[in-house]
């Protein structure tokens, strides 16, 4: 029986593991964003966290630690330098997981795994929302008829710019071709 057998092996042994799990942080750390298997995923983040929480202490010892689970310096330089003081306040839960669908080939359930604070768009949503609020300056009645009114001339002027554009762009047409006689 499995009881209480709860780490994940992927099919693998251990050192083929160890080297995969190894591989995956590198390559998350630098890159901000993998994609890879829900299952890789799940078992990778129990991996590479504690790395990410072993950086907030930037000593020695700490990175001679993470160098020893990660192996690459480049990545150990990456996660000092710029992952741990933007990740300082944040006391766990580093990564996301963000499901993708089903692999086409072998119909395997694919994720991608970033690091949370790396994320622009989901920044981006909470920052960039401004508070607006909308008021109308006439009543609904008048708004009708001065609204269609309104319409009716932008459509015109709108419909009399691009012919004039494009008059004007047909002209530079033909006096280009007229150059390219003459210095032929």
């Amino acid at each position: 029986m499995r009881h209480q057998r709860v780490i994940n092996h992927l099919g693998r042994t251990s050192s083929h593991r160890k080297a995969m799990f190894a591989n995956m942080a590198t390559s998350l750390i630098l890159h901000k964003r993998i994609s890879t298997t829900v299952a890789k995923a799940k078992a990778l983040r129990s991996y590479v966290e504690p790395l990410i929480t072993k950086s907030k202490e930037d000593s020695t010892h700490s990175r001679r630690v993470v160098f020893s689970y990660l192996g690459d310096k480049k990545a150990v330089a990456e996660l000092f330098r710029e992952i741990s003081p933007k990740i300082a306040e944040r006391p766990g839960g580093y990564t996301r997981i963000l499901k993708t669908g089903n692999r086409i080939g072998d119909n395997a359930e694919m994720c991608i795994l970033e690091l949370v604070d790396y994320n622009e768009l989901m920044l981006g949503k909470e920052t960039a929302r401004p508070k607006t609020t909308r008021r109308r300056r006439t009543s609904k009645k008048s708004t009708g008829d001065a609204g269609a009114k309104a319409e009716k001339k932008s459509s015109e002027t709108k419909a009399s710019k691009p012919s004039a554009e494009k008059k004007q762009a047909a002209e530079n047409q033909s006096e280009g071709s007229e150059e390219k006689e003459v210095t032929e």
